[in-house]
């Protein structure tokens, strides 16, 4: 929650802001703190703290208490772990495990359930699925193919620029597209949505929130981290990208449910056969 609201800091009101400010100072204070005190300590009025609360998509102060608390006792700091060359392979691994599970904690917490509903529904119901991602996003997209063709859906990943836009203006409405972008201001994926849209066909995009991607898509499930891809390969992004995939595949083999039952049962039976037998446990 104090990532969020930092991230909102520029587009809140100047009233508001005051309030933002003074809850990433003191967020166990405003966490127990009734409005009056609140908004006594930010200077502003009692009205400009639920403004404050709404503009972070809560119902009112105690939704955004209940929030605030729930993320100040996650059990997992929100910090940026730096490695440096002086560090033990236990320190490495903790600080990259822990990056990890802080930021797939702040992406569940913010994930938006509406649009994965909505997403869910999408896929359970297509034609078919084309999973689209360039470079690192490339090889999420070729995962989420692995997971979304065994569900009796045909799909297909394209992850060279000229196959997914040549797919794209072949796509015809019941089709459904998911488009995978860190940064989500690759020019060329953005040009295939705009055309798959044009076409017919849904687009789910998993990116972040203020990419012109995301706003170029029926449904956006966003993944906001706090890596910066012009400096690093984007770590952290992947795994919550993996997850958000994850999260889908299991959706839709839930809402298919019986139908997959037998099919999964003698792709299992295939598979069995292609290992080498040993001793069962």
């Amino acid at each position: 929650m104090l990532e969020r609201i930092k991230s909102m800091l520029d587009s809140l009101s100047k009233s508001e802001r005051k309030v933002a400010e003074f809850v990433i100072a003191q967020p166990n204070l405003v966490a127990n703190a009734p409005i009056a005190q609140i908004a006594e300590l930010s200077g502003v009025s009692q009205p400009t703290v639920i403004r404050f609360c709404r503009s972070l998509n809560c119902s009112g102060l105690q939704d955004f208490k209940l929030r605030l608390t729930r993320s100040l006792v996650s059990g997992v700091p929100y910090v940026h772990s730096m490695v440096s060359s002086d560090d033990s392979a236990h320190d490495l691994a903790k600080k990259l495990f822990d990056n990890n599970i802080s930021h797939l904690l702040r992406c569940r917490n913010e994930l938006d359930t509406e649009a994965l509903e909505r997403a869910i529904r999408v896929l359970s119901n297509t034609h078919k699925i084309e999973v689209w991602g360039q470079g690192q996003s490339g090889a999420v997209a070729i995962d989420a193919q692995n997971k979304f063709f065994r569900l009796g859906v045909p799909t297909v990943a394209y992850t060279d620029p000229h196959m997914h836009g040549m797919s794209a203006s072949m796509l015809k409405p019941g089709d459904a597209v998911v488009a995978i972008s860190n940064s989500g201001r690759t020019l060329d994926l953005i040009r295939s949505v705009e055309i798959a849209r044009d076409a017919g066909a849904d687009v789910i995009g998993i990116t972040h929130s203020k990419s012109p991607l995301a706003k170029r898509c029926n449904i956006c499930l966003y993944a906001d981290t706090m890596e910066d891809p012009d400096l690093y390969t984007p770590m952290i992004t992947r795994i919550v990208h993996l997850v958000i995939i994850d999260v889908l595949a299991v959706g839709v083999a839930l809402k298919r449910g019986p139908e997959l039952i037998d099919q999964l049962e003698k792709m299992k039976r295939n598979l069995k056969e292609k290992r080498v037998r040993g001793h069962e446990h």
